[in-house]
């Protein structure tokens, strides 16, 4: 096959001429131009994402746990999914910390800059802080209380509902494994005979992959530059060591972390492994949605990867809703980079906290792009630094947004194909000849 006809090569090429569309529109001011003919061919490729996203979680995971028909296998899988899911999270927080403490980028940030972002900002970080005061009035229980639905239609509404549509999706399909076999089996052939159908679904949404990714990708760089693209650049140099931080720090656990799993516990090599999660990885950085990039996770995960049906579906829906180590590695940095350009020293006691709100937070955190502020006016909240200064983050917290997603679909794989192994339900296909 010729490479300009497979479909990641196809991504990448939508990527570079969305950016360099985007960069010619703000600088010849065609941003209105882009919010009415462009950017709604990237909404309605996110919309087709998202619409059959929850459809996918609940066929998968119902038709995942049937399928193990063994109670023992089940306790052993999720046992190991959830304990290595949130383990990861933990280390990706603690190496946030590392590195934010080493750069210290928020003692690099000149007043006067502050002074700008803050009075720029402000307002998006009042509203974001408006949002939270619900959160913030909850019982300790309440994430429990929140992932029980009371009505599954309700639920189903809303992609923010994913903890609650797992919980359903799990909850049916042990019940599923109790039914005798004479009335499982066709329930079990209708669900897994809509699985089929939505993921050929995706195959014809694929097509338009091209398409929307330019279009994602010329909305955001027309956003953020308005009608002067150096003042992108201006914002990333005012935040650059911020930024950079946050980008080691999911270099550093993304090559310390996942490529060390698969090393050990994988046959995979670690560019067999990246060539065949690369659509998901473009995709996820594109939209800033894992809960969105979930089928074409999926795809990549069983035809290139060669894990399992049985496997994919059941570790890969919890991963989108409960793995953020991207989010909750970006969330360390920046409280502590918040923190430290408010002058406030964090003790080790607030750092622990840090560590223990943001792994927990990330169990909870939507699927969707931006979720992952919310989460950190809590994390704020937590330790005591002032929630406002949300502020000075949120100029370029959509490019971090991208790369964080990215790194949340890559821990989301690896831990797939970490547990299929440890099955035994890996095995790669023959790579084909380019």
């Amino acid at each position: 096959m010729a490479w300009y006809k497979q479909l990641h090569w196809q991504i990448l090429i939508g990527m570079a001429l969305g950016t360099l569309f985007g960069v010619v529109a703000a600088q010849n001011g065609w941003g209105q131009f882009t919010a009415d003919w462009v950017a709604p061919f990237g909404t309605i490729f996110l919309n087709l994402l998202k619409l059959i996203a929850m459809p996918l979680v609940i066929t998968s995971l119902i038709c995942g746990v049937a399928s193990l028909s063994d109670f023992k296998k089940l306790s052993r899988m999720g046992g190991k999914t959830i304990g290595l899911y949130l383990a990861t999270t933990a280390v990706a927080v603690t190496i946030g910390l590392l590195v934010v403490n080493a750069i210290k980028p928020g003692d690099r940030l000149p007043d006067e800059t502050k002074a700008q972002l803050e009075a720029k900002y402000q307002a998006d970080a009042t509203k974001r802080q408006e949002a939270t005061e619900t959160v913030k009035e909850r019982g300790p229980l309440q994430p429990l209380i929140d992932m029980v639905p009371d009505n599954f239609f309700g639920s189903a509404s809303s992609n923010r509902n994913m903890l609650q549509i797992v919980f359903f999706s799990l909850l049916a399909g042990i019940a599923l494994v109790q039914v005798r076999e004479e009335k499982r089996r066709p329930v079990f052939e209708v669900i897994s005979g809509l699985q089929e159908l939505v993921i050929r679904i995706t195959f014809l949404i694929m097509l338009f992959a091209p398409i929307g990714v330019f279009a994602l990708i010329a909305s955001t760089i027309t956003n953020m530059a308005g009608e002067d693209p150096s003042q992108i650049l201006s914002l990333l140099g005012s935040l650059a060591w911020y930024c950079l931080a946050v980008i080691i720090g999911l270099l550093l656990h993304a090559c310390i972390v996942y490529l060390g799993l698969l090393k050990t516990l994988t046959p995979l090599t670690i560019p067999r492994f990246f060539r065949s999660i690369g659509q998901a990885q473009l995709l996820a950085f594109s939209t800033s949605s894992s809960g969105a990039t979930l089928p074409v996770t999926m795809k990549c995960a069983e035809e290139k990867l060669g894990v399992s049906r049985e496997v994919s579906s059941f570790v890969l829906p919890l991963g989108a809703t409960i793995n953020m180590d991207g989010t909750a590695l970006y969330q360390a940095v920046a409280a502590v980079f918040i923190a430290q350009a408010s002058g406030i020293d964090l003790t080790t006691g607030a750092q622990i906290t840090i560590v223990l709100t943001a792994v927990l937070a990330s169990v909870g955190t939507a699927a969707v792009p931006g979720a992952g502020i919310v989460m950190l006016i809590i994390i704020l909240e937590a330790i005591n630094v002032p929630a406002a200064g949300i502020a000075l983050i949120l100029g370029v917290d959509r490019i971090l947004d991208m790369c964080r997603t990215a790194v949340n679909v890559t821990g989301d794989t690896a831990v797939t194909a970490v547990i299929a192994a440890s099955e035994k339900q890996l095995d790669p296909p023959p790579v084909p000849n380019a």
